[in-house]
């Protein structure tokens, strides 16, 4: 059976496909706004972070405004266009990895350090979501790390492992990151200053939840893929892995020309800069795109890459992405919808009125799992803190919460959510690229989302104890 035969069969056996999934929620949604009562708080702009706050007491019910038949197709295009700058970093992306493909050198250069590791690969798993974690934590990066997924997925499951572990061990960490961020900008900068703390105040707890969680997922994943490899019948993505996977040749491995070498380092270097250009200049989706785009140039230059043959090449790259793409249009319609119908601030001043009932302790556990359950809606972690902090934090005065757990409930019920909420839209992008069936994935990463949740609440315990 051919390869091609191979994936058609194992894409017949794959129960829906990840499109499906947000299109039903789509229309769940939709019918949720002839349900749920349109409603509204007024809100005012924040001079520091530009966003539009809530005014705690100024929320009213409004006239309904359920979607409307062309409205919920509408919807589709106005999320494109709000995911126009992720989209269009992917289609970059997928063309520059298609050329540093066709150049030969970054099969060349994965196989030469498989075959350097020999057999202790599994140590890429804690560095590698320990380094993800960290700069996440930092610089509050998210879908960057799409970009690395294709380099991950060759090596792991090269390494006798699957695509699961690939994804987890970059989005894991990314999620133990955001969880514990210390100076993420877009989560807890925007919740902080909002919340009236100091930008970045309170630093050093989240710093231990940070390596605790890391901690557990680390061991977590190497479990995982050390019981996979041991036993390949438990290895349930094998054969989707088989179908769309090119394995590399270890023991032929060819020896890199000068040319691939220099391809390779300027492949390297341009996630070098990219990292570096985040972290102190906060460049973002196009500023990225750009050092892509000039690292593609760079690499058709060294390799004497026909004009006519590098176009053709890159946009091979760009076509693989658009479905990819399409879905993250998708997943902002959702929320489009959502506000569209004027739902999303009533299920704000549901949740709120619920709080208000409890206890500090439980009252700050309720704020995580609000959190958590809102995140869903607003996938947006900025996004997310500007629309609930106005309300958490004044919350949490009334009930004996402090604003610096306030924003910690927020985080993690913001991280975690990222990693299994089926409006994810970067995490479905990554399962995407990798082929994960969705299922596939809950599966792996439940146990791991009740094993954080625990320890969120714990943490979140303390916090009110200590007087964080």
């Amino acid at each position: 059976m051919g390869k091609k035969d191979k994936a058609a069969k194992i894409e017949h056996k794959q129960p829906m496909n990840p499109i499906l999934i947000i299109a039903i929620i789509m229309l769940i949604v939709a019918v949720l706004t002839y349900v749920i009562p349109a409603g509204s708080f007024d809100r005012v702009t924040n001079e520091e972070t530009g966003y539009d706050t809530l005014d705690v007491d100024s929320f009213h019910f409004t006239e309904g405004t359920p979607i409307t038949f062309m409205g919920f197709f509408t919807s589709l295009t106005v999320g494109m266009q709000s995911a126009s700058p992720i989209i269009f970093f992917l289609l970059i992306i997928g063309g520059f990895f298609q050329l540093i493909e066709y150049t030969g050198a970054l099969k060349a250069g994965l196989a030469n350090m498989v075959k350097a590791l020999n057999g202790k690969e599994i140590i890429l798993i804690p560095i590698i979501v320990f380094i993800c974690g960290a700069v996440s934590s930092a610089a509050g990066t998210w879908e960057e790390y799409l970009a690395l997924l294709p380099l991950f997925y060759v090596v792991f499951v090269s390494s006798g492992f699957n695509s699961i572990t690939a994804v987890a061990a970059v989005f894991c960490g990314a999620g133990a990151g955001y969880a514990g961020a210390t100076t993420n900008a877009f989560t807890v900068g925007v919740a902080q200053t909002i919340a009236g703390l100091p930008m970045f105040s309170g630093l050093s707890y989240r710093l231990i939840i940070y390596i605790v969680l890391a901690t557990i997922a680390s061991i977590f994943i190497m479990i995982y893929a050390y019981r996979i490899r041991k036993h390949p019948e438990k290895n349930d993505m094998k054969e989707i892995d088989d179908a769309h996977h090119e394995p590399l040749d270890i023991e032929n491995t060819p020896k890199m020309t000068v040319r691939q070498k220099l391809a390779l380092l300027v492949f390297v270097l341009s996630f070098v800069m990219v990292a570096f250009s985040v972290i102190k200049w906060g460049f973002y989706m196009d500023e990225m795109a750009a050092i892509f785009l000039i690292a593609a140039l760079l690499v058709g230059v060294i390799e004497k890459i026909n004009p006519n043959t590098f176009i053709d090449q890159f946009l091979k790259g760009a076509a693989d992405m658009v479905w990819v793409g399409f879905l993250i249009g998708m997943c902002y319609a959702v929320s489009s919808i959502m506000q569209g119908a004027g739902i999303l601030d009533t299920l704000i001043y549901y949740a709120g009125t619920v709080l208000r009932n409890l206890g500090g302790e439980i009252c700050a556990i309720g704020m995580f799992f609000v959190q958590t359950l809102l995140n869903i809606a607003i996938p947006s972690g900025s996004g997310q803190a500007a629309v609930t902090m106005p309300f958490m934090a004044p919350l949490g005065d009334i009930v004996g919460v402090s604003r610096q757990t306030a924003v910690l409930a927020f985080q993690m019920g913001d991280a975690f959510t990222n990693l299994c909420a089926p409006t994810a839209a970067d995490t479905l992008a990554a399962l995407a690229i990798c082929h994960i069936p969705y299922k596939k994935w809950l599966r792996f990463f439940l146990p791991l989302w009740a094993i954080w949740t625990v320890c969120a609440m714990i943490f979140l315990v303390v916090a009110v104890r200590i007087g964080y």
